[in-house]
Order: C-alpha cells, then sequence, then structure tokens
C-alpha cells in the first residue's frame, strides 16, 4: 500500500484548525490520571484521597442520569468536557517539553495531555511519554496479558491466571511470531512504514519517561506493591517497552472488541439437542428459528432496503461436523502445576478481572442525524465505545497535532500514538463492535506419525491427506508472593496446539472418530494491520469527507461499526476481514478440516484469504439516521451466534429516534443525548416484552392477591416508562422499587418456565450456553436453575445485550394471535395455549413475589444483600492500586462525544 502524506514541516496551530466552534464534547470517566505513587495508593488507602485528575470525570459522567431530562444546550458542559482543539491560555495547568521539537501542555480542568509537535517523531515521543504519565502500570499489565505471562509479573491470584489463559488462548505467539507482525507491515512500506517509524518514536518517548520516572522516583506504586522495585532501597527495574509488546496489547484490543464468530460448538450443540428433541427436520427447523440469523423482525443500522449478504445460511449446508452428543471436552491448556498453581481459586484479588476476556461484553453505541433532519441543518452524533469501567480507563484522552496529524479522542493505553475513537479538524468518528462471523470452528481428524491406535489425547491431525503434528506452544510461567498478592509461590505450564486450521479448542468426537475442534481466526497473525487505517484517521490529508472516512474504515481489519460526521454529512462503513468461504459452508456449524472446504485461496503459512471486497460490507452516506447497539447491520448481513431477533437493545435506540424525527421533527446535540440517556436507564424487557406479557396475564380475572399485586406495580411501573430511575439525584433508591425487584426476579424464572418444558432439559442447557437467558445490571440475580448462572459480570454497567427477551417476545404474540415475522418453529409457552401460558406466568410471578430482597439482590464485596441500588452500581474496577466510588446504574457508552460541527475545510 502506497500514499502520499505530510511527514515533515511545522505542526498547524490547533485552534486555526478546528471547524468544531465549540460544539464537540467528550467524556471518559473516572479521569485521565491514572498513576499514583505508592505514597499516594497508601493515602488512598488510609484516608481516601485520590490524586489530582484521577476521578474528576466520574461525577459528571454519572450525573447525567438524573440531569438529562432538564438538560439544555448550555448544560451540556455541565455533563462533558469541552473537546476543542487547543488549550486556552487561562486554562493551562502545565507544560512540558521532554524533547525540544515536543510540547506537552494540560489543561486545568481535566488534565488531558494536548501534545504538539514541530516533528513527526517528536509528535510521537511526546504521545509515548504522556502515555506512560497517565498509564504506566496499566501498558505493563497489557502488554503481559497479551504475552499470557500476568501471573508472573503481578502474581498467581486465580483471576490473574484466568486471564492469562484466556489470553494464550486466543493469541498464543512466540516472540519470533510478533515480530513477525511487524516484518511484515514493514515490507508494505508507505504508511505501513510510517506506522512502525511513528511507533517506534512513541516507544522512545515511554521508555523517556520510565527512565525519568524510576530515576525521579516516581513511577506508579503498584511496582513496588509487586515486588519490582524496592519501595526502601528503588533496587529493581521497570522493562523497557518495545515494538512486539505494542503487537502483544493490539492482541488484547482484538480480543476484547473486534472479533466475531467461533460460536460454532455451541450452535452445533444446540442443533444436535434439538434434533434429538424432535427429530432431525423439525429439530433443524427448531434450531434455526432459535438462531436468528436473519430475523426479519431485527433492528438494522441500515434500513433503507439495503442487502449485503455475508455468511448466509444455505438449506442443505455442506461439509457440516456436528460433535457427537457429550463428546466434547474443552481443551486442557495447564501442565506441570506446582505450589498455588494447583488451587482454583485463592481468595486474592487479581490485578485484573479474570473473566476479561472470556465473560461476554456488552459494547458501544451510536446516534447520528443527518442534516436534513437536524435544528441547524449539520448532522448530530452522539457516540462512543463502551469499553468497561476501570480504574484507571484502559482508554486515555489525548489530543495530537503534528505534521500529517491532527486529532483529538481516546486511544488504548500503549496503542496511543494515534487517537483511535475521536475527532480530527472538520470531522468525527467512532465505533460499536460489530462481531460479524470471521472466526470457524474446523473439525480436524487426529491421527498418530507412529501407527499407534488414535484416541482424543492423539497430537497429530490429517492434513492434506497426511498425517502432522501440531504446533505445540508453551509459555513457562512461575510467580511469588507479594504485598499486592498474597497467593503462595506456584507455576505452570501453558500449552496451546495449533493446526493449519486453527488453534484446538476442543477434543471430541464425530461419528465416534476422534477430531480436534479448532478455531481459524482471520485476524490471527495479523493484529498489527490495522494501524494503517488509524493512521489515516488521524490525517487531515486523508480524511476530509465522507467517502474518505469509508476507505480508512477499510484499512482497519478488525470487525466494527464505523460511524462519521462532519458539517455535511453522515457515514457508515462496517470494517474486517470477512473470509470467502466455499459454496454451501454454514458458517454457524463447525465444518470439515477437508481442502473442499476450506477458505478460498487458504494460506495457513500466513493465514491469508480471500476475503470479501469492500463493496459488500455494509455501508451507507446520509441515511436519515443511523443507531448501532451491536445489533444486526442490515438484512442478508447474517450475525454470527444468537440473540439477533425481534427485541434487541439496539430498540431502545430506534425506537427514541424514530420519535425525535416523527411528523417532521428536527434533533438537536440536546435532544439526541436525552434520546441516548433515556435509552441508557431504560429496562429493556420492561419497555419490549412486559406489554405481551401484561396482555397475556389480563386475558382472565386475575384472582391471586400476590400475583395481583405484582401485576400492578408492573402495569404502573410501565406506565411512569419502565426505566431504573432514582427517586431523586443521589437517593440511592430506585422509584418504582418493588415492580423492579420483581421483574429482576421474575424474567429468569419466567423465561425457564416458559421455554423448558417444550425444549427439554437437554435443549434448554446447550440453548443458555449458546446464549444466556438474562443480563441484568446488577448482572448477578438471585434465583435458581442456570438462568442466573451465566451473569458472570457484576457492576458492569453494560446490560441487556444477551438475553432470551427475543424468544419470550416472539413465542407470547404467536400465543396471543398477533402476526409474526419470523415465528419461532414451535410453540413454547402453555404449548400454544393461551390459558395454559397464563397459567405459566402467574405462577412464575408467584414465585417471584415470595423471593426475599437478598435473595433477589445476594451482595457481593461491594454490597450488602438486599441492596437493591448498590447492586446496580458501576464499580470502576481497580487495575491498580486507586480505587473510586461508585456510581448510580447507566448503560452508556464509556467514552461519549457529543459533536456538531458548523463548518467544514
Amino acid at each position: 500500500m502506497t500514499a502520499t502524506f505530510t511527514t515533515t514541516g511545522p505542526a498547524s496551530a490547533a485552534a486555526a484548525n478546528d471547524y468544531c466552534g465549540g460544539r464537540c464534547l467528550d467524556i471518559l470517566p473516572p479521569g485521565e490520571n491514572g498513576n499514583a505513587t505508592l505514597a499516594e495508593i497508601i493515602l488512598n488507602r488510609m484516608f481516601g484521597t485520590r490524586p489530582a485528575h484521577t476521578d474528576d470525570q466520574l461525577g459528571p459522567y454519572a450525573a447525567l442520569a438524573a440531569g438529562y431530562p432538564g438538560l439544555t444546550e448550555a448544560g451540556l458542559r455541565d455533563f462533558f468536557n469541552d473537546a476543542s482543539f487547543g488549550v486556552p491560555a487561562d486554562q493551562v495547568a502545565s507544560t512540558t517539553s521532554p524533547r525540544a521539537d515536543v510540547t506537552i501542555v494540560r489543561d486545568k480542568a481535566t488534565g488531558v495531555p494536548h501534545i504538539t509537535g514541530t516533528t513527526r517523531y517528536g509528535t510521537e515521543f511526546g504521545a509515548g511519554y504522556a502515555a506512560a504519565q497517565d498509564r504506566l502500570w496499566v501498558m505493563d499489565l497489557f502488554r503481559h496479558v497479551g504475552r499470557g505471562q500476568l501471573s508472573g509479573f503481578a502474581g498467581g491470584a486465580a483471576a490473574n491466571r484466568q486471564l492469562e489463559q484466556t489470553s494464550w488462548q486466543a493469541a498464543p505467539y512466540t516472540e519470533a511470531e510478533l515480530q513477525q507482525q511487524i516484518d511484515v507491515l514493514a515490507g508494505h512500506g508507505g504508511r505501513a512504514a510510517q506506522a512502525l517509524a511513528d511507533a517506534s518514536a512513541y516507544l522512545d518517548g515511554v521508555n523517556g519517561y520510565v527512565k525519568a520516572a524510576y530515576d525521579g522516583r516516581y513511577f506508579p506504586g503498584e511496582y513496588d506493591l509487586t515486588g519490582h522495585i524496592d519501595p526502601i532501597t528503588n533496587a529493581g527495574t521497570i522493562e523497557p517497552f518495545k515494538l512486539t509488546d505494542l503487537v502483544a496489547l493490539a492482541s488484547v484490543v482484538g480480543a476484547l472488541f473486534g472479533s466475531g464468530g467461533g460460536g460454532e460448538l455451541a450452535s452445533a450443540q444446540v442443533r444436535s439437542a434439538a434434533e434429538a428433541r424432535y427429530g432431525k427436520e423439525a429439530g433443524d427447523a427448531v434450531w434455526k428459528s432459535l438462531r436468528e440469523a436473519d430475523d426479519p423482525e431485527a433492528v438494522q443500522t441500515l434500513h433503507d432496503g439495503q442487502r449485503f449478504p455475508y455468511a448466509s445460511v444455505p438449506d442443505d449446508p455442506q461439509g457440516a461436523a456436528l460433535p457427537d452428543p457429550g463428546s466434547v471436552v474443552p481443551e486442557r491448556m495447564v501442565y506441570d502445576a506446582t505450589g498455588s498453581a494447583g488451587s482454583v481459586a485463592t481468595g486474592a484479588p487479581g490485578v485484573l478481572p479474570g473473566n476479561l476476556l472470556s465473560a461476554r461484553h456488552g459494547m458501544s453505541n451510536a446516534l447520528l442525524v443527518s442534516g436534513a433532519h437536524t435544528d441547524d441543518g449539520h448532522p448530530v452524533a452522539v457516540f462512543g465505545p463502551q469499553t468497561g469501567y476501570f480504574a484507571p480507563q484502559l482508554l486515555m484522552l489525548e489530543e495530537l497535532q503534528g505534521p500529517g496529524i491532527s486529532a483529538r479522542g481516546a486511544a488504548f493505553a500503549g496503542l496511543s500514538f494515534y487517537v483511535q475513537l475521536g475527532r480530527g479538524q472538520d470531522y468525527a468518528w467512532s465505533a460499536t463492535s460489530a462481531g460479524q462471523d470471521i472466526t470457524d470452528t474446523y473439525t480436524v481428524p487426529l491421527c498418530t506419525t507412529d501407527g499407534s491406535p488414535v484416541t482424543t489425547a492423539a497430537n497429530a491431525y490429517m492434513w492434506h491427506g497426511s498425517c502432522v503434528p501440531f504446533d505445540r506452544l508453551e509459555r513457562k510461567n512461575a510467580w511469588s508472593p507479594t504485598t499486592a498478592d498474597s497467593t503462595p509461590a506456584g507455576s505452570y505450564t501453558l500449552v496451546m496446539y495449533r493446526s493449519k486450521y486453527g488453534l484446538v479448542t476442543a477434543r471430541g468426537t464425530v461419528g465416534g472418530a476422534p477430531v480436534a475442534f479448532t478455531s481459524l481466526r482471520s485476524t490471527y497473525r495479523h493484529e498489527a494491520d490495522s494501524i494503517i487505517g488509524f493512521q489515516e484517521l488521524n490525517d487531515p490529508t486523508a480524511v476530509h469527507d465522507a467517502a474518505s472516512f469509508q476507505q480508512a474504515a477499510q484499512d482497519i481489519n478488525y470487525t466494527f461499526n464505523w460511524f462519521y460526521a462532519d458539517s455535511r454529512d453522515i457515514a457508515y462503513y462496517n470494517s474486517g476481514t470477512n473470509p470467502v468461504r466455499a459454496p454451501g459452508v454454514d458458517p454457524g456449524l463447525p465444518v470439515r478440516a477437508e481442502p473442499a472446504y476450506e477458505w478460498a485461496d487458504f494460506d495457513p503459512a500466513a493465514n491469508t484469504a480471500r476475503y470479501t471486497p469492500a463493496a459488500e460490507h455494509p455501508q451507507s452516506v446520509n441515511q436519515d439516521y443511523y443507531i448501532s447497539w451491536n445489533n444486526k447491520q442490515a438484512t442478508a448481513y447474517t450475525t454470527a451466534g444468537f440473540g439477533n431477533g425481534s427485541v434487541h437493545r439496539g430498540n431502545l435506540l430506534d425506537d427514541r429516534v424514530k420519535a425525535l424525527l416523527k411528523d417532521g421533527g428536527k434533533a438537536s446535540r440536546v435532544s439526541l443525548t436525552r434520546a441516548m440517556e433515556s435509552a441508557a436507564l431504560a429496562d429493556l424487557r420492561a419497555e419490549d416484552v412486559l406489554p405481551d406479557l401484561i396482555r397475556v396475564l389480563r386475558s382472565a380475572p386475575v384472582t391471586d392477591p400476590a400475583a395481583l399485586t405484582a401485576l400492578q406495580q408492573l402495569e404502573a411501573w410501565l406506565a411512569n416508562g419502565g426505566g431504573r430511575h432514582e427517586t431523586s439525584a443521589g437517593s440511592h433508591a430506585y422509584a418504582d422499587a418493588d415492580a423492579i425487584r420483581v421483574m429482576d426476579a421474575w424474567w429468569p424464572l419466567l423465561a425457564e418456565g416458559v421455554m423448558r418444558p417444550g425444549l427439554g432439559d437437554a435443549l434448554f442447557t446447550a440453548l443458555t450456553g449458546a446464549l444466556q437467558i438474562n443480563e441484568s445490571p446488577s448482572g448477578q440475580t438471585g434465583g435458581t436453575g442456570p438462568a442466573s448462572a451465566n451473569e458472570s459480570i457484576p457492576h458492569k454497567g453494560s446490560a441487556f445485550q444477551y438475553g432470551w427477551w427475543s424468544y419470550l417476545d416472539k413465542d407470547l404474540r404467536a400465543v396471543l394471535g398477533d402476526p409474526v415475522a419470523g415465528p419461532l418453529a414451535r410453540p413454547f409457552c402453555g404449548a400454544g395455549d393461551l390459558a395454559a401460558c397464563r397459567s405459566v406466568l402467574l405462577a412464575t410471578l408467584k414465585q417471584a413475589t415470595t423471593l426475599t430482597t437478598a435473595q433477589v439482590y445476594p451482595g457481593d464485596g461491594d454490597c450488602a444483600a438486599g441492596d437493591q441500588w448498590c447492586a446496580d452500581t458501576i464499580v470502576q474496577r481497580p487495575l491498580g492500586g486507586i480505587t473510586d466510588a461508585k456510581t448510580t446504574w447507566q448503560n452508556r457508552p464509556t467514552y461519549q462525544q457529543v459533536v456538531q460541527f458548523p463548518s467544514h475545510r
């Protein structure tokens, strides 16, 4: 790839090139400062004090939950930062120049670094220096996570080991393979070579700060607490950062937010269980209807009739290889365990959540309205990524101004040599995770190279007619006790086996023959490739309108929905390296590992293939509006996994934007922000399924006193909007608290009561493995059975992404006699009989009323049992020694922009 761009020359004046006119805002809690010395950590633990700018964005962010109904144009700045370029002279808090060719200015309000370089090298050096000032410890954690080496660096707590294992399972790279990604990029020349030069300058800045902080003894105190540096003598080291660290960091980001697919085994187990329950033909019909791969009722980002066929479900799948029931065993990863490695749980907290990479995470959202439908004729956007809540954040804010670079926004710590989500001179951009299917599961026949009997333990496989050994990838980890982690000493070896068809994730049998199930991801060995697209988004000569934005988004290989707004246009593009599959292959099922079913032009040595061209990716310019909350992109663009049906949390956004524009209505920054926040406080179950439930229950008189009281509470809550609002700002109590408690208790019981009798135990259990039943705000709903077992991330904010809302909605509407497009293949509630269905609903509602508040909200390390508001609260999970206050629940992006550009270059 080649391109023309400026690499030398003076940086332009930031203010002169800012076309937003003060109408660009953003927010990123808890605060910009993510570093604390040992003394500051001790003071925090003793007295609750925090270093400056550690949590100063948390209050405004949290306050929007109560403040949005009365929001005004002037009041936006009470809840968001001014995201203008530059810093007014009276707002400068500090100015530093780690080199003569770069200046870092920090503002008084937030402490965000505004980096201006007179050379490109100086600009990137300053970016690295500022990143280390704000996120050095987090950067160090994640370069170790990306290598599967967290326990040896930060202690052997169970959570640390769990996290490094899931990271190693997704991207088990040797050092040579990390370097290979860099070498491949270097060979492309042009923008790729410039990107590596930028990254090298950035690392020089990081390492420059590391040396200065170590010599000056103002480095993060976590190095003392974990034994890397002696707090008395200062003996110890902070290892310098290198380019391969950035690839390791990128692999973590890709695994968290930029991949899709891989659920083929779970889908196959649902299909097998359905066939066992109903017979092959009827079972396959049930499986397809539960999968909802291209549901006609699903909310879509593109709603103007556009079609973008991809990953379609064939009527007669070719090469599908379903595992024998009960044969699948997850691949063993841990070998040679000693000491505390043999303990499943130690009680010691990890430095990061153990399920950070393995648990399902809710993601980002976007609302954009074209200029034809806004108050002043210029587009409006309210958008941002949902990256979770941590202290400090995984993201950091920055402004970069230098030759060929002009942007302000957010970037992942350690990868902030470019702004990844933010604004340029006259445009802004953001993304939501798309998750389209770029990961396939192959069923690989096992064999032995010595002719011995083949079992599922064999470590060789058939490749194009020959028996070849798997690659064995190892990572040896050992840890000692530290002051931050009381786990006893231990060690183990992480092992992953790799074939030409990808990484071995499980073993089992197909038709009685031993096989390995492998995961082949198109971005594996290519995590660094997206650097080019991000470089273009930061370059004002590369992106200057909607079309050039879409071109930059094409150069990002992660699966994201990209959104753009300037003073004239809004635009959308879905990125990702979408492999071209063999004809007839169903990407939602495991496929036989044979040449006939490989990706087109598949080259296993480089893990490359033929990919769908840009024209086949969902894209659009100036649709009346766009919404995205990780929902379906477009008609015929088949979604990966389960859960994109008639009720999706994307409906919460879509309904509100439609209401804004109804009868010629015009959107503004204020009204679009209100729409976002209204959706952020909505209970999806109440808004889109409770009306169906009430109709069924009210189809005959309700005579049971407890059920009637609960029903009346639910009806009153629905009449009040079905949201989860505090009675007043800071009250720590919900309006309609009893109804909310009833719904939280009822939903898991309801879903099980409606669906399990028809599904049967085996299919019910298989379906919960493919799609969890509930994702409540608390993430820890009490009750019985598997309904609550897979809500594994409490206090995470994001909610209602994963659940059986669509199944119940479609089934209940069918029972009521309503038309249902894309119905379930069979009735479930009361086997389709209204009176019998009503009995199920009444019985489960009565059961819900018997649960105490303490049972519904069982409590944890952050909240007492029975504290409803606290159970829902957002906790900024500490990644280091500083902790932050809990805040009221909101279901909104972590980093968020509110933009409306009045002019353009």
